[in-house]
C-alpha cells in the first residue's frame, strides 16, 4: 500500500483489494473513500465499533439458541403435558368448534382482563356507588387524625401500636395526656383502612360477577353431557373438542382473576395485599393448566361448583356493609350449609372420585395428571380447613345465642361472628373466597 492511502485510511482501516462502499465495507471493517476527511473520521470508528458489536451479539444469538431450545421443549415436553402415544401434532387437525385447547388461546385472556377491569371501573362508578348511597352507607372516610409529626414518625418508622412506656414517653414530650395519645394511634390506624363505600363497591362487583358466571356455568353445563354422566369428561380424551360455550367459560373465568391482579394495585392497599397476590396467581395457574392439558370438561365443573359458594359468601358482606343483620346472618348460614355440601360433600366423592379413579381407568396417568390430581387433593385439605373455621363459628354463635347481661337477656348474634370471620382475621377478605380456583 502506498503513503498516500495509508494516510488517508489511518481513521478506519486498511484497504484491501480497492475501496469498499456502502455498510458492507463497514461490516467488513473496510474504509470507505468518504473516511479520509478529518471530518468523517470519528463517525467512522463508531460506525466500526458499532458492527463489531453487532458481529458479536449474533454470535452470542446464535450461542444461546441451543440453550433456548432446550429450555421451550422441556416446558412444552409431551411426555409431560399429554398421556403416552399423543403429540401437539394430532391436535392440530380439524376439530369442531374452535378446535382443541391450546396454550396460545390464553393470550386472548390480557385484553379482555383489561377490558373486564374497564367495566369494573363503570360498574363501581355508576352502579354499586349510588345502590350504596341509597342504603345509607357514607360516602366518607374515617375520623382523620390530628396532624402531628413526631406522632406520625413514630407510627410510620417504630410501631402503630405502642407500648405503655412508649406512651408516657411520648405524653412527657408533647405534654399530652395518655388516653389523648391513645386516641390519636387509634384514629390513625383507622385512617388507613379503608372505607366501607370502597368495600361494598368491590363486593357488589365480585358477587355480580360471581353470581353472572356461575348462571351461565349452570346454563352451559345442563346442556352438557359430563355434567349428567362425568365419566364423559375421559372419553376419547384428549381429543375432545372445544365448543363456544366451554372456551367462553374458562377464558371469561381467566380473564377475571387477571383482571383482578391488575387491580389489586389500584385499589386501597391491605393486609392481605400479598396473600390476595399469590391466590390470584395459583388460581390463573391451575385454570391455565387445566386448559393446555385440556382437562377442561373436569375444570367446568370445578369451577362452577366454587362459584356457587363464592357469590354467597360476597352476599352476606354486602349485608354485613349494609347493616342488614338478620339479612347477614341468613345469608351466613345458606353460604355456611353450601360450602359444606358442595366442598366437603360433591367435590370429594364427584369430583374427585372422577379425577383420580374413573380416569386412570380410562386413560390412565401421566406426568401432568399427577400434578393437577396433586394440586385438586390440595384443594380438598383447604376445603376441611375453612369448613372447619366456619363450623367452629357457628357453634360459638349457637352456644353464645343468649348471653345473660345485668338486668337484661342480650342477644349475641352471629352477625359478629361473621363479622370476625371474615374481615377482622388476618386476611380475612381472602379466606373462604380464596378457594375459588380448580
Amino acid at each position: 500500500m502506498g503513503g498516500e492511502e495509508a494516510r488517508l485510511c489511518r481513521g478506519g482501516g486498511r484497504i484491501r483489494g480497492g475501496v469498499q462502499k456502502g455498510p458492507e465495507g463497514v461490516a467488513a471493517g473496510r474504509a470507505p473513500p468518504w473516511a479520509a476527511s478529518r471530518g468523517f473520521r470519528w463517525l467512522w470508528r463508531q460506525l466500526t465499533l458499532v458492527a463489531a458489536v453487532a458481529r458479536g451479539g449474533r454470535k452470542m444469538a446464535t450461542a444461546a439458541q441451543g440453550p433456548l431450545s432446550l429450555l421451550w421443549g422441556w416446558l412444552w415436553s409431551e411426555r409431560f403435558w399429554l398421556p403416552q402415544n399423543v403429540t401437539w401434532a394430532d391436535l392440530e387437525g380439524p376439530a369442531d368448534g374452535y378446535g382443541y385447547p391450546r396454550g396460545r388461546h390464553i393470550l386472548s385472556v390480557f385484553p379482555l382482563a383489561a377490558g373486564i377491569f374497564f367495566v369494573r371501573l363503570l360498574f363501581e362508578r355508576f352502579i354499586a356507588k349510588p345502590c350504596a348511597l341509597h342504603i345509607g352507607i357514607e360516602d366518607s372516610g374515617p375520623y382523620q387524625a390530628q396532624p402531628n409529626a413526631i406522632l406520625e414518625k413514630v407510627f410510620v418508622s417504630i410501631t402503630k401500636y405502642p407500648d405503655k412506656k412508649r406512651l408516657e414517653g411520648l405524653s412527657k414530650q408533647l405534654d399530652w395526656n395518655v388516653r389523648k395519645i391513645q386516641c390519636w394511634f387509634r384514629h390513625r390506624r383507622n385512617q388507613d383502612k379503608p372505607p366501607t363505600l370502597t368495600k361494598f363497591c368491590e363486593s357488589m362487583w365480585r358477587f355480580t360477577f360471581y353470581l353472572c358466571i356461575f348462571c351461565y356455568g349452570i346454563r352451559f353445563l345442563w346442556s352438557s353431557p359430563w355434567f349428567w354422566d362425568i365419566r364423559q369428561c375421559w372419553h376419547n380424551y384428549p381429543f375432545q373438542p372445544l365448543s363456544s360455550g366451554l372456551y367462553y367459560y374458562y377464558i371469561m373465568e381467566l380473564a377475571f382473576y387477571w383482571s383482578l391482579m391488575f387491580s389489586q394495585f389500584t385499589d386501597i392497599k391491605r393486609k392481605d395485599f400479598l396473600i390476595m397476590f399469590v391466590h390470584h396467581l395459583v388460581t390463573i395457574g391451575l385454570i391455565s393448566f387445566s386448559y393446555i392439558n385440556n382437562m377442561v370438561r373436569a375444570g367446568t365443573l370445578i369451577m362452577c361448583l366454587h362459584d356457587v359458594s363464592d357469590f354467597l359468601l360476597e352476599a352476606a358482606k354486602l349485608a354485613n356493609y349494609a347493616k342488614y343483620q338478620r339479612l347477614c346472618d341468613t345469608l351466613f348460614v345458606i353460604f355456611s350449609a353450601v360450602f359444606m355440601v358442595t366442598r366437603l360433600g360433591i367435590y370429594p366423592f364427584w369430583i374427585l372420585n372422577t379425577t383420580l379413579f374413573e380416569s386412570w381407568e380410562i386413560i390412565g396417568p401421566y406426568a401432568s395428571w399427577w400434578l393437577l390430581n396433586g394440586l385438586l387433593l390440595t384443594l380438598q385439605v383447604l376445603h376441611v380447613i375453612w369448613s372447619y373455621l366456619i363450623a367452629r363459628i357457628a357453634l360459638k354463635a349457637l352456644i353464645r345465642g343468649k348471653v345473660t347481661c345485668p338486668g337484661r337477656i342480650k342477644p349475641c348474634t352471629l352477625h359478629s361472628f361473621l363479622t370476625s370471620f371474615l374481615f377482622s382475621m388476618p386476611g380475612g377478605s381472602w379466606t373462604v373466597s380464596s378457594l375459588a380456583c380448580i
